[in-house]
């Protein structure tokens, strides 16, 4: 499991950093003085389970970096800080929790075992997207979710029940959801297990919604469907 730790005062990495390694021995913890070294390793490849994150930072405050970060990964945040004043703020990033400056390690104990044992459940239960779309965040079941469709600057998310748009890269989500999805057009991410037929132009998902499948894409697509269907 992975911790992050970002805030720009030494000491107070310290002090998480001691909780961590008393509770958390087996767990991988990273420091970070600024959330835009935070932001760079996520975009190398870094991939934090938890990232306990203080507000009130020097540059780019813990605020703006939760925005941003909430676009590279789906890790569960958990702020430490003194600004009492922003707590509504964090559960408008989809905060898991808000601690206050001077830490009560009693307090942050019992948080982060719950976050440890969300971290556990979605590893070992159903994969969720969080996504924000009309002013508040969902969290949506990747198992719902039939085809995604390029929409300008944003996508929209066929699923069984319900269709949803919201602002979003198309590069990044193919990235998010990973190999269970294939990128048959431009416009079109599709999920391999909503598949029922397709032919040399197109992909039919779910009850007969057909979509495009780009031409020169048709040979590696069958192939790895055919692999997909064997595993």
């Amino acid at each position: 499991m992975n911790i992050a730790v970002c805030d720009d005062e030494v000491r107070g990495r310290e002090r998480i950093r001691t909780l961590l390694e008393k509770e958390f021995s087996q767990a991988q913890t990273c420091e970070f003085d600024s959330g835009m070294k935070l932001l760079e390793s996520v975009k190398e490849g870094y991939r934090p389970d938890i990232v306990l994150l203080d507000i009130a930072m020097e540059g780019m405050d813990g605020m703006e970096t939760a925005r941003r970060l909430r676009k590279l990964a789906e890790a569960i945040l958990i702020f430490v800080t003194g600004v009492k004043e922003q707590v509504f703020d964090a559960f408008d990033v989809g905060a898991f929790h808000y601690l206050m400056k001077p830490i009560d390690e009693e307090k942050m104990r019992e948080v982060l075992h719950r976050a440890v044992q969300e971290v556990e459940k979605r590893q070992c239960g159903p994969r969720y997207l969080l996504v924000k779309a009309e002013g508040s965040h969902r969290r949506i079941p990747v198992e719902e979710i039939l085809y995604v469709e390029n929409s300008g600057r944003k996508v929209i998310l066929h699923m069984k029940t319900e269709c949803l748009e919201y602002y979003e890269r198309m590069n990044h989500l193919q990235e998010v959801l990973g190999d269970g999805f294939y990128r048959c057009h431009r416009g079109y991410l599709v999920a391999l297990s909503a598949i029922t037929g397709y032919d040399h132009e197109s992909i039919t998902v779910g009850a007969g919604e057909r979509i495009y499948l780009a031409k020169q894409k048709y040979g590696e697509f069958v192939k790895l469907y055919c692999r997909y269907l064997k595993e």
